[in-house]
């Protein structure tokens, strides 16, 4: 697609561009999109193909407690997915290919929709799955052919996968079914893909995110279908920029680690009769800590404790967006990273002390912004990124400072997405 018949087709580009990719050049994602759409000419002669976008997020409070049915304060940022998409012909037929820059290509025959083995940890059986789920929900699926690229890095806790996932959703949802599906239907089929296709138990929360967008307090009381608020959180509008450090370290062999956080939550729930912390009264907790302790250990306590506290700040970060106090947000940001370190203790693996890329971040970043920023372990922890709070008129100073030890390029700047995923219109 020509430069001028895309500025003809989305006369509101500016604002959507705005929207979705806030603080950025909009000049750069439109040669980005213009270079997509002729790759997909070029490939499949469609000059006019549908067009597709699903963010990444950010965790910005909550750090695991949505896996117990606790909440989460979370956002779509403005690094995505984007997709041009071309139905089979008459709109019939089951095979779906989609050729995405850096990865093998994805092809899947529709007619069969039950989990092959062979597919596990690939995309295929990310597509697969989300097929099998419309149908299940009673919609329908048709092949289609699509080319895409990601800015959501692999590997970086911006949950490249759930983009994906989310995508390939929205795609079904208005090529197969027009639009029925709500984001957070969407979400919860992207959830179970992974879960039951993919092979990696997840919880709701980065699928939710990346479907609905901006800023979303969510509830997980009940893990099938959360509570969700939009907040209104714009860290640029208030001075400050919001980015993660890629801290490097080692993934490798980390499963267990996360693994054992939930489980040893659930264990101390089980003790006191109930599935998961966020059916526990807090009280009854604190009065049976000497039970506890001798039926699940220390460790399990110190990150229920964590649990607790961690949803009381998520509520107290998101009252101060509400009053616009960015001080006692900042605060509550410092706080969850302290909490996270001191008693969830995810920020590097048990009995690995010779690499703390995480510490070593939190460390630097804290000795740099003192109290006119905040860092905290982002995400899944153990390893990889942290989340900063960064003055913008320090971000330049921040960046070279912290870059000198972790790389070039290691400080992601993120903005909060407003739109949902979905069609460009």
């Amino acid at each position: 697609m020509a430069k001028s018949d895309f500025l003809e087709k989305f006369e509101n580009i500016e604002t959507i561009f705005n929207d979705i990719y806030s603080g950025e050049d909009g000049n750069f994602h439109l040669e980005r999109w213009i270079r997509l759409t002729e790759f997909h000419e070029n490939r499949y002669n469609d000059s006019s193909p549908r067009l597709f976008s699903a963010p990444g997020r950010t965790e910005l409070s909550g750090n695991h407690t949505d896996h117990n049915g606790g909440v989460v304060l979370s956002a779509a940022i403005q690094m995505d997915t984007i997709a041009a998409v071309t139905r089979e012909k008459g709109g019939g037929g089951n095979l779906v290919e989609i050729i995405s820059e850096g990865y093998p290509p994805v092809n899947v025959n529709l007619s069969q929709l039950a989990r092959v083995e062979a597919e596990t940890g690939t995309s295929d059986a990310l597509l697969r799955g989300i097929a099998a789920s419309i149908v299940r929900r009673g919609g329908r699926i048709g092949g289609f052919r699509a080319s895409t690229s990601s800015r959501v890095p692999k590997g970086s806790g911006l949950s490249s996968s759930a983009a994906l996932e989310i995508l390939i959703g929205s795609i079904f949802n208005e090529l197969c079914n027009d639009g029925r599906f709500t984001p957070v239907e969407l979400a919860q089929m992207g959830q179970e893909a992974e879960k039951n296709y993919f092979g990696k138990p997840c919880g709701l929360m980065d699928q939710i995110s990346c479907s609905v967008g901006g800023a979303l307090l969510i509830d997980f009381a009940q893990a099938t279908t959360p509570d969700i608020h939009q907040v209104n959180f714009n860290p640029l509008a208030a001075g400050f920029t919001l980015a993660i450090l890629d801290s490097g370290g080692n993934h490798a062999d980390l499963t267990a680690d996360y693994a054992a956080i939930p489980v040893e939550m659930r264990a101390v729930a089980s003790v006191l009769g109930a599935r998961y912390l966020g059916e526990v009264d807090e009280r009854r907790f604190m009065s049976s800590i000497g039970e506890i302790r001798k039926k699940c250990g220390d460790r399990a306590i110190l990150r229920a404790l964590h649990f607790f506290n961690e949803n009381r700040r998520v509520h107290s970060m998101v009252r101060s967006l509400e009053r616009d106090d960015i001080e006692a947000y900042l605060e509550g940001m410092r706080q969850s990273g302290n909490s996270s370190f001191r008693f969830l203790q995810n920020v590097f693996p048990p009995g690995r002390i010779a690499n703390q890329s995480l510490s070593l971040a939190l460390a630097l970043s804290e000795s740099f912004l003192g109290e006119s920023g905040a860092a905290r372990v982002h995400g899944g922890g153990f390893a990889g990124t942290i989340q900063v709070l960064i003055p913008s008129s320090n971000y330049s100073q921040y960046k070279k400072f912290i870059e000198g030890y972790f790389g070039e390029g290691a400080l992601i700047p993120l903005s909060i997405r407003r739109l949902p995923a979905g069609e460009l219109r």
